[in-house]
């Protein structure tokens, strides 16, 4: 069974969300949405706000939503919060709506960094927006966390500025921008935000509130986990801390002349200032021959010999262990930006420092100058903040929602379901997020900069809970829950079986190279939840529709068969990445060997219960360390086991991950980084410009005839003419039907002009991505005898 989760060593080393005297305002009771005007605050009888949230994101209020849940958490402490949601950025007058802030502005760009929901992987500009109503897109400025800060600071220049979110923390450092390609500094320096709140911030935000009400100036906030600050080198505050220097790799040693092979031995000795002891030996026996002589050999031979003296060593102490500086008043020192900047090696290295200073049991604070001179500052990063416990977290999800977009964007019939609707909010509208955390640590994936590796996960009837005020309240409700999960789905209450060692570990991941023998994979916990959740009247059925864990998930065949005969809605999404050791090493991520165990179960369990049933594998193309050859070698896997892959995806060098540095400096951090790889594993073969970028993701879509020149051109150059042909043991044929080049997308708006429809494949033969069942007959016309047919 698993360790209770509040009995872990995280629980009792931070003070309770529950446990702060409510403010003042308190007295004003609970609005039903936080305002968006000024009308909305006279209704609730405020004269002003004590905190005002800004935001990239319309205004959802709903726990998935980051902005509704940092403001609800805040109102609860008894702070009025208002809300300012996609403002103008154009000029300061739309973030003087709600009046000036008694407290602090609370920014963010949204649940997503601005550039990433802005641009393609190609770095094109997406025409949508999931989190605007009526999906569209430009409601938010490039790099919105920047820009709207700079608007705050004009609108009232004397109020605190507090940044968070996903941006937030991926830009907490120095870090590799793939937009301008190149190092941009901390987004602290740029933004000139007084502080920082990275990961999952209510108990920061929280504690800062309470200090800022009770008049503690915002400069003197600089003791509280999970933020980042810019203070001064000469800064009294910053005094009596323990610096450990990690500025460097490889400091050379004592330098070691070559030596002259036409030297002696006592040649040699004498250019370094010693003698040969053999010469000295023979020296002796000469001069014993006289009186003089015997003394003088006897006085040589007292010098040489001479008895070990043991001297007590400084570093040493108590019972044989290291005297070292408690890591609570530790600060590492991390190259420069300017030296990050110009050195990909170094940036390489201090991307790895970071990621091992990421456990909230044993971080120690960092520390990375910007600036020479006159302009130089520090950026100080506070360790992370300690999860929340069981309690916590249901005090978050069982804050008074409204689970509804805010009134404001409903159209002229009240609804959010057409013109106005918000389809990240419609994603997760019938959904409840059960878990935090992930221990996975695919370098690829954000989710661990940001939540941690450590699982924060709710009660059972808090869970229950919800689903019943699904049922009950969220107008449109059908009977399904689209989804119980989150980061994972599989993750729920799984941890470490020692919280001494949980509090210790400095691993980037608990799954890999294999599942660490610490680690519980009990999925009972969460069987028991399907199960109950299933049975509540009024639910008529419960899907899965977060990725799933599938390395863990054949652990425990029960959950497996659970999972397969109860939540799968004809289809399951999983993400095996890929197929060839070599980009699978780089993501961290399993063999396919996992996949294919996990395969055998799943459809052993579809047939027992008499369904047809899909998995969907999803693959990156072009990530770090995949060659040409690697993606040949998944294409052919891919025609092999029947699938097509309608959406692609390629890869996103997001700020801080592991997989960008990588991307970056062309070294294997996962490793020690050296100015000189020692070993071929420490260097990455890098997927750069559009034509390579261009073949990878053609390798995934071996099937669209857009990509077959292209295909053929490459398969030619690397030796591999044999899979070009009319037969089904070849990748693609000779034949080249009629087209436009185009490209018809998933997401039809980001799709360039369709090209000419080639003929359907033979039903129940090919599986797509995008639907995960056989195509279905659409009565479409047959393809016209002048093309060449399709071979079979």
């Amino acid at each position: 069974m698993n360790a209770p989760v509040d009995v872990s060593f995280f629980a009792r080393a931070a003070k309770p969300l529950s446990s702060y005297r409510k403010y003042w305002a308190a007295r004003f009771g609970t609005a039903k949405f936080l305002p968006m005007s000024r009308k909305e605050m006279d209704v609730l009888g405020w004269d002003s706000c004590d905190i005002i949230l800004v935001t990239g994101d319309a205004y959802v209020d709903h726990p998935s939503f980051g902005m509704a849940v940092i403001g609800r958490m805040l109102e609860a402490q008894g702070f009025r919060v208002g809300i300012i949601a996609q403002p103008d950025w154009s000029s300061a007058e739309a973030f003087k709506a709600l009046g000036k802030p008694n407290l602090f502005w609370g920014v963010t760009s949204g649940n997503m960094d601005s550039m990433i929901n802005r641009y393609t992987a190609d770095r094109k500009i997406r025409s949508d927006d999931a989190y605007t109503p009526g999906d569209v897109g430009g409601k938010r400025p490039d790099r919105a966390a920047i820009v709207y800060s700079q608007r705050c600071r004009e609108a009232f220049k004397d109020v605190p500025i507090i940044l968070g979110g996903i941006e937030g923390s991926l830009r907490r450092i120095a870090h590799y921008d793939y937009w301008s390609d190149k190092v941009r500094r901390s987004v602290v320096v740029d933004a000139k935000c007084d502080l920082l709140l990275y990961g999952n911030a209510e108990r920061a935000i929280v504690e800062i509130a309470h200090r800022l009400a009770a008049k503690v100036p915002v400069e003197q906030i600089t003791d509280v986990r999970g933020t980042a600050f810019v203070r001064r080198p000469d800064d009294e505050t910053g005094k009596g801390w323990f610096e450990i220097t990690s500025t460097t790799v490889d400091e050379p040693g004592r330098v070691e002349a070559h030596i002259n092979p036409y030297m002696t031995t006592s040649e040699q000795a004498a250019e370094n200032g010693a003698t040969c002891s053999k010469d000295d030996e023979a020296k002796l026996v000469a001069e014993g021959a006289t009186k003089e002589g015997a003394a003088r050999a006897e006085a040589m031979r007292a010098e040489a010999i001479k008895p070990l003296t043991f001297m007590p060593n400084p570093a040493l102490h108590g019972l044989g262990k290291y005297k070292v500086p408690p890591r609570e008043r530790s600060v590492i020192r991390l190259p420069s930006y300017e030296q990050v900047r110009s050195d990909p090696i170094l940036y390489a290295h201090a991307n790895r420092v970071l990621h091992l200073e990421t456990n909230p049991g044993n971080a120690r604070s960092l520390v990375q100058a910007h600036g020479e001179g006159t302009t130089a500052r520090d950026v100080w990063i506070n360790p992370p903040p300690i999860p929340l416990t069981t309690a916590e977290m249901d005090m978050v999800f069982d804050l008074p929602y409204a689970r509804s977009p805010h009134p404001a964007y409903a159209d002229e019939n009240g609804s959010h379901d057409h013109a106005t609707k918000i389809p990240a909010w419609e994603m997760i509208r019938f959904s409840v997020n059960i878990m935090r955390g992930c221990f996975g640590g695919c370098t690829f994936c954000s989710i661990t900069e940001h939540e941690g590796r450590i699982i924060q996960s709710r009660s059972e009837e808090s869970i229950i809970k919800e689903v019943e005020d699904i049922r009950d309240k969220v107008k449109g409700f059908t009977g399904t829950i689209s989804d119980l999960g989150g980061p994972t789905a599989n993750m729920y209450r799984l941890g470490c079986r020692s919280p001494e060692i949980e509090a210790a570990c400095r691993k980037p991941s608990c799954v890999y190279p294999g599942i660490c023998q610490n680690l519980t994979t009990n999925h009972d916990p969460l069987i028991k939840i399907y199960r109950r959740a299933r049975a509540l009247k009024g639910i008529k059925k419960i899907l899965i529709g977060s990725g799933l864990r599938y390395d863990l998930a054949v652990k425990s065949p029960e959950y497996v068969k659970e999972l397969v005969q109860h939540h799968v809605g004809g289809y399951l999404k999983i993400a095996p990445e890929h197929t060839e050791q070599g980009p699978l090493t780089k993501m961290m991520k399993p063999g396919i060997g996992s996949y294919d165990k996990f395969k055998q179960l799943f459809e052993k369990f579809s047939a027992e219960a008499g369904k047809k049933q899909f998995l969907i594998p999803y693959f990156i193309a072009a990530h770090p360390g995949t060659t040409d050859e690697d993606m040949m070698n998944l294409a052919i896997w891919l025609k092999k086991n029947g699938f097509r892959a309608d959406q692609v995806q390629t890869f996103y060098p997001s700020p801080m991950a592991t997989a960008t540095a990588m991307y970056h400096s062309g070294r294997n951090t996962l490793k020690r980084v050296h100015r000189t790889a020692q070993s071929d594993d420490e260097t990455v073969d890098i997927v750069r410009g559009e034509k390579r970028r261009r073949l990878h993701k053609a390798f995934l879509r071996y099937h669209d005839p857009n990509n077959w020149p292209l295909l053929r051109e490459a398969l030619k150059t690397m030796g591999r003419a044999d899979l070009v042909g009319n037969g089904k043991h070849h990748l693609i044929p000779t034949f080249q039907p009629l087209g436009d080049g185009g490209y018809q997308s998933a997401r039809k708006k980001n799709s360039t002009a369709a090209p000419t429809k080639a003929a359907a494949p033979v039903k129940g033969r090919m599986l797509t991505q995008h639907t995960g069942l056989p195509p279905r007959v659409t009565g479409a016309a047959k393809p016209s005898a002048k093309l060449p047919r399709k071979p079979r």
